[in-house]
């Protein structure tokens, strides 16, 4: 289990990290969100052992993370960081040795996982000679070739297409039952809400909303309603909670402030022919824009 507890980080006056507590349980993938600048890279530099938090502490299983501990964690960052010139075969053994697996053991693995995701052909070209999306598998296979306890993934998925996401998923999936702590950043929210049972968002370095997403949707008093009908965006009109109404295709989309509106709206228009009436929670994506919105 990892363990963040209240590290903060200064760069000169500016607080990059303001007092962050959370903890990743064997087997748990949780989300470390927030726009560009809001401190998540520092935060993953300090977990690592890159750097060290001016105040806090982080911990692995008990134990603070130095060089002996980070043999066990993985990396993907955001922005590739392959040795262009040299071929797979050698990213591979280079970065396998780095986390203390011996050439052998690192060729044991290597064409196992290079099959899985479908790039064993490529293991004598050079990295430059990969589409970015294949980079990107190599980046990922070499971040999980020492079977790591913890895993880091910031942006992971950028440059696949569809089937190649859904591979790395799949692959994701299993390192979890296998009871990897799993931290994932990510700003396409979709993923998150896949993927994560609980979340942190931070603003300049804060958490400034965090605990598992079922409750944290749960708790958000503003849901969306769906419905298809003979309507139009007149029938809304003066129904107090009724945030706003659009139009998507055939249907509409009329945002309220809590589920105690819904009575008020399906009255309103309950004289009228009515195909459609679902009500939805908002979305992570919505939730992310409103809260990081108010401290703007």
């Amino acid at each position: 289990m990892l363990q963040v507890k209240n590290i903060v980080k200064y760069y000169g006056n500016n607080c990059a990290v303001n007092d962050l507590s959370f903890e990743v349980k064997d087997g748990e993938i949780f989300g470390l969100l927030g726009e560009n600048g809001a401190g998540k890279t520092t935060t993953f530099r300090i977990i690592l052992g890159l750097l060290d938090a001016d105040r806090g502490s982080v911990s692995l299983n008990g134990e603070t993370i130095d060089y002996s501990k980070t043999d066990k964690i993985g990396y993907v960052t955001e922005e590739r960081s392959l040795l262009t010139k040299m071929t797979v075969k050698e990213q591979l053994i280079y970065y396998g040795v780095l986390k203390g697996l011996t050439e052998k053991q690192v060729l044991d693995k290597m064409d196992d996982l290079l099959k899985e995701f479908d790039v064993l052909d490529y293991k004598n070209r050079k990295i430059k000679e990969l589409s970015k999306g294949n980079q990107q598998k190599i980046q990922f296979i070499s971040a999980v070739l020492n079977d790591p306890i913890l895993l880091i993934l910031d942006e992971p998925f950028t440059g696949l297409d569809p089937i190649n996401v859904k591979m790395f998923k799949d692959y994701i999936r299993k390192l979890q039952k296998k009871g990897c702590s799993i931290i994932f950043s990510s700003h396409q929210m979709e993923h998150i809400e896949e993927f994560c049972e609980k979340m942190v968002i931070l603003v300049k370095g804060k958490s400034i909303l965090e605990g598992y997403i079922k409750d944290i949707k749960k708790d958000y008093r503003k849901h969306n309603i769906f419905i298809k009908g003979d309507i139009n965006k007149e029938d809304f009109k003066n129904i107090k909670g009724v945030i706003e109404v659009s139009k998507k295709d055939d249907e509409y989309v009329v945002k309220i402030e809590d589920y105690d509106v819904v009575p008020k709206v399906f009255k309103k228009i309950s004289s009228k022919e009515i195909n459609k009436f679902v009500v939805e929670e908002a979305t992570l994506n919505e939730i992310f824009i409103a809260k990081v919105g108010e401290l703007k």
